[in-house]
C-alpha cells in the first residue's frame, strides 16, 4: 500500500523543547507533513532559525504562533520584522487595533494574519477568573471573531466546537479557520478543553487543524501522522472551504 502524502489542512505543532527537536521530528516526518506550528515556547531555543530551515531548506509552510498584543506601532512592528522571513501564518490576539496593526506590518507580504478568539484551553470558569465579560462562551468567540474578520484578520484560530458557527458568520465568507485542541479518538486530551477529532472540525468547517502532542508525543510519530491524514482523506471530513487553500 502507498505510504500516503502530506495533507496542508494538518499543521503539526513543534510544540518541543529547541529547534533541534522540531528539525529531527519533520525529518522523521519526511513527506508526511507539509506545514509546521512553532509557538512562543520554542521562540528561545532557536524557533526563528527553525522555522527559516523548514521553509527554506526543506520547502514546509510554517504558521508562527505568536499571539502577539500590544499597542498598534509596536505591533506594527514584530509583524513587518516577522514578515521578512517569508512565512505563512502569524497569530496575534483578535482584538481590532492588534489586527489591524498586524495587516499594517504584513504589508504586501503573502503572510496570513489569524486572529486568535479565546484559547481553546480554556473555559467559563477561566474568563470569570480573568474578568472577562459574562456570557456563553460560544457567544463570545463569535462576537471576536467577527470583530476580527471586520477588523482585516485573513482568519480566525478557534476551537473545533466554535468552527461551525464561525464559518456561518458572513464576515467569514473566504477566510480562514485554524483550529487547535483537535485529538484524534482515544487520545488523552491534555490541557486542552474544547476539542473534536480531525474529521469533525474539518467538516464542521476548518480550513487547517493543529496536532501537537498525539504526533510527537505517540511512540511511532509518523503512524500517528498516517492515521489523521487517512481520517482527514475519508469521505466524513468534507472540507467546505477549499478556495481558501493555496
Amino acid at each position: 500500500m502507498a505510504q500516503p502524502t502530506a495533507d496542508d489542512r494538518l499543521i503539526v505543532a513543534l510544540d518541543l523543547p529547541n529547534a533541534l527537536a522540531g528539525l529531527d521530528l519533520a525529518k522523521r516526518l519526511g513527506n508526511l507533513a507539509g506545514f509546521y506550528k512553532i509557538g512562543l515556547g520554542m521562540l528561545t531555543g532557536g524557533g526563528l532559525a527553525l522555522a527559516t530551515e523548514l521553509k527554506q531548506d526543506l520547502g514546509k509552510r510554517v504558521f508562527l504562533d505568536m499571539k502577539l498584543f500590544d499597542i498598534g506601532a509596536t505591533v506594527e512592528a514584530a509583524v513587518r520584522g516577522i514578515a521578512q522571513y517569508d512565512l505563512d501564518f502569524l497569530t496575534v490576539h483578535g482584538d481590532p487595533h492588534v489586527v489591524d496593526a498586524a495587516k499594517q506590518g504584513a504589508g504586501d507580504k503573502y503572510l496570513k494574519i489569524l486572529a486568535v478568539t479565546v484559547l481553546t484551553s480554556l473555559d467559563r470558569a477561566d474568563l470569570d477568573a480573568a474578568l472577562i465579560r459574562p456570557g456563553d462562551m460560544r457567544d463570545i468567540v463569535l462576537a471576536r471573531a467577527a470583530n476580527a474578520l471586520t477588523a482585516g484578520a485573513d482568519g480566525v484560530i478557534a476551537s473545533p466546537q466554535e468552527a461551525a458557527a464561525i464559518r456561518a458568520l458572513p464576515e467569514a465568507a473566504g477566510k480562514l479557520i485554524v483550529t487547535p485542541g483537535v485529538r484524534p479518538a482515544g487520545v488523552a486530551l491534555g490541557d486542552q478543553k474544547r476539542v473534536a477529532t480531525p474529521a469533525q472540525a474539518v467538516a464542521d468547517g476548518a480550513d487547517h487543524i493543529v496536532v501537537g502532542r498525539p504526533i510527537w508525543a505517540a511512540d511511532d510519530p509518523g503512524s500517528a501522522t498516517q492515521a489523521i491524514l487517512a481520517e482527514l482523506a475519508s469521505s466524513q471530513a468534507s472540507h467546505p472551504n477549499r478556495s481558501n487553500h493555496r
